[in-house]
């Protein structure tokens, strides 16, 4: 198998400038993979479809192409909405995940994070990665985002729809968000960006020496 970093959370705990952080590091591929099921969802709303046309998001999933995803376009809080409502349907999921996995399986190896990489995608991952923040951190962190841009937000707007995309991932019944058994938990709420990345570093570099002495 590949050398692997399986990165796993909740939305706006960071997971994403880690991983791409970490892939740049350790010169590995990276994949967002929410952004496919991100994909999936701007796909049905393209077309004006239902999110829950299980026969259409399913032909929409086989299209996916994981070296076109348009992070720009796909990080549209509306598209984000949208897909973690398709991301509950069994059979869109199966079919991403046997994207994912093709993706982890290429050398030199690969950096993923989602909510599902340690317990279903990759079980066998060199190093399993939990990174999550209180819901009111990651909020406050999306409502700075914006701004920053010279948007106009609503923080407690946004607490609310982390607050639901959270029980929407972790109680969906197939894949549901959750740490793997044997991952390394990395609580970000009170880290810098370039503080959670040092911590993440010393935790796989000591993971594979201890694999190497293994």
């Amino acid at each position: 198998m590949s050398f692997v970093v399986a990165i796993d959370g909740p939305a706006g705990a960071g997971k994403g400038t880690l991983a791409r952080r970490l892939a740049d590091h350790y010169r590995l591929n990276l994949l967002d993979t929410g952004l496919t099921y991100r994909a999936v969802a701007h796909a049905l709303l393209d077309f004006g479809l239902p999110l829950d046309n299980v026969s259409a998001a399913e032909t929409a999933a086989r299209q996916v192409d994981l070296s076109a995803l348009d992070r720009d376009v796909l990080s549209a809080h509306a598209v984000g909405e949208a897909a973690s409502k398709v991301a509950v349907l069994p059979s869109v999921r199966r079919i991403l995940v046997e994207k994912q996995r093709a993706f982890a399986d290429a050398p030199p190896g690969a950096v993923l994070d989602g909510r599902d990489i340690g317990t279903v995608v990759c079980p066998d991952a060199t190093v399993k990665l939990y990174v999550t923040a209180s819901p009111q951190v990651r909020a406050r962190r999306r409502f700075d985002e914006i701004e920053a841009i010279g948007g106009t937000a609503d923080y407690d707007q946004i607490l609310a729809d982390i607050k639901r995309r959270d029980e929407r991932d972790m109680g969906r019944s197939d894949s549901p968000l959750k740490p793997a058994a044997d991952a390394h938990l990395l609580d970000t709420s009170e880290m810098s960006i370039e503080a959670a990345f040092l911590a993440a570093v010393a935790i796989i570099d000591d993971a594979v020496a201890e694999s190497d002495d293994a």
